[in-house]
């Protein structure tokens, strides 16, 4: 990994984000339709692990983000596997990404609670309330210790879908004293608002960072690209660095079960974000190490400082 920190880094510019794990993996033949999705492979297959993160780091990603996002003490328990064996994998999924991108930044991805729940609750946070902080915080704690431990550089909580569960975050984060981002999944109402999935105004959310030391970006990830723009104006109330890393742009067809729509992360849209403020930018669904490179290429320092684009000339 880089001999500084990453928020070190994203004060001096732009930094390339990997893109979807799940969609490498899926890309180089493996099956992720089991309720552990990615996390599967951190037991039967770890060295596909590895030669995902070695894709996307051979196209420009700058981090690789582990593949911890839906490993969970409960969920490895109705596969049989205990919570040793769920510390065990935690750990692993650091080391696997080491191996594959030993240049890079290390996130220790910690997804919500919903994406453990296999059922898409992380798209409606439903469950937030019914639980509460507290009950989310209890949830959380181990795998972001785990991941701590590991050596991970910075957690990334991504994908969170509500208001109380981004609280739960970042007050375990805040005790943890480990570097951390937060990052919802958001969609933009008819008035142009960015509301949660749970559907409480982002901005408001992204206020709970402000007074964190531990906190090192705030953003959005898994939305549609279309609504990143008005998301990275809401997130500036943290006064924190953005991160953003939308979904392909593709829309899941839930009767033909199918994706519809142009796949590709646009290097277009991605130096307007950075241009409006945005220092981490990767993908998410469906975003592989083909639209990570343009992005990459894309966000290379011009002799200028300023990233190659059409804002400076090229």
């Amino acid at each position: 990994m880089p001999d500084f920190p990453l928020a070190t880094a994203l004060a001096a510019g732009p930094v390339v984000l990997d893109g979807g794990l799940a969609t490498q993996l899926e890309a180089q033949g493996h099956d992720l339709s089991s309720e552990l999705w990615s996390s599967r492979l951190l037991h039967d297959a770890p060295e596909a692990v590895v030669a995902a993160h070695a894709a996307f780091a051979a196209a420009g990603a700058q981090v690789a983000t582990t593949a911890s996002y839906q490993v969970s003490v409960e969920g490895l328990a109705a596969a049989g596997l205990d919570a040793t064996e769920a510390r065990r994998l935690v750990v692993r999924s650091v080391h696997l990404a080491e191996r594959g991108a030993p240049d890079a930044w290390i996130a220790g991805s910690v997804g919500p609670y919903g994406a453990a729940l296999a059922d898409g609750s992380e798209y409606t946070g439903a469950y937030a309330d019914e639980i509460g902080v507290d009950r989310l915080r209890q949830w959380h704690r181990p795998r972001m210790e785990w991941l701590a431990e590991a050596g991970a550089d910075v957690l990334a909580c991504e994908t969170v879908p509500a208001a109380a569960e981004a609280e739960a975050l970042l007050e375990e984060a805040d005790m943890l004293g480990m570097p951390v981002w937060l990052s919802l999944t958001t969609v933009l109402d008819s008035d142009g608002v960015v509301r949660t999935r749970r559907g409480e105004p982002a901005g408001e959310v992204f206020a709970m960072a402000r007074d964190l030391d531990a906190v090192v970006a705030v953003g959005v990830n898994c939305t549609d690209p279309d609504g990143v723009l008005a998301a990275v104006t809401a997130a500036g109330v943290a006064g924190r660095p953005v991160v953003v890393y939308p979904n392909s742009g593709e829309r899941w067809d839930a009767a033909g079960r199918r994706w519809t729509g142009t796949a590709g992360l646009s290097p277009h849209n991605a130096l307007t974000w950075v241009h409006a403020g945005a220092r981490l930018v990767g993908g998410c669904c469906r975003v592989g190490p083909r639209s990570i490179g343009a992005l990459a290429a894309a966000l290379r320092p011009a002799p200028s400082g300023e990233p190659v684009g059409p804002h400076n000339g090229h």
